[in-house]
């Protein structure tokens, strides 16, 4: 299986609505990171709908390594 690119060793910050859907890249080779473009065909990277139970700053991962994906948890700290 293919690993995801990253494309940033930083998260995405960026400001939600609560019930907004947005599409987050799993596989790090979008031009619009951290969302889905479609630039990645592979059944294996396709995108993770994330809606906002809170509207508010969040913070999307940015090296596809999350253990609470969409969101950065802090894990490229630990690669």
């Amino acid at each position: 299986m293919e690993a995801p690119k990253v494309a940033r060793e930083s998260p995405y910050s960026f400001d939600v609505e609560v019930g907004k859907t947005h599409s987050w890249c799993r596989c790090g080779y979008g031009a619009k990171q951290p969302f889905r473009d479609g630039s990645h065909k592979a059944a294996s990277f396709g995108p993770l709908a994330h809606t906002p139970e809170k509207s508010g700053k969040a913070l999307y991962c940015g090296c596809k390594a999350t253990g609470n994906p969409p969101l950065g948890d802090g894990t490229r700290k630990k690669l």
